[in-house]
């Protein structure tokens, strides 16, 4: 499991320190995978517009196919989710 955002790696190793995270958080701030995945969304807040992230969760097999896509994702509930997408692809 990998997880991917612009944040930047200091960032990244406070957050995985504080929720003892059990995987790879990797570092995206030239976007280059963000864009790949087309993940990159104009948002509007405050009536201000700017590109984000929409918070998405890709699940890919050993071969790098992508299974399963989750777009617009929440965190609750959304864990038990995957699980559940990734037991029903085995």
């Amino acid at each position: 499991m990998v997880g991917i955002s612009r944040d930047t790696i200091s960032t990244h190793k406070k957050f995985i320190e504080k929720y003892s995270l059990p995987f790879i958080l990797l570092s995206d701030p030239e976007r280059e995978v963000c864009s790949l995945y087309d993940v990159l969304k104009e948002k509007n807040m405050y009536g201000k517009k700017s590109i984000g992230v929409e918070r998405s969760t890709f699940i890919i097999d050993e071969n790098g196919i992508i299974k399963k896509i989750f777009r617009k994702v929440k965190v609750d509930g959304h864990i038990e989710e995957v699980l559940k997408a990734i037991d029903s692809l085995q």
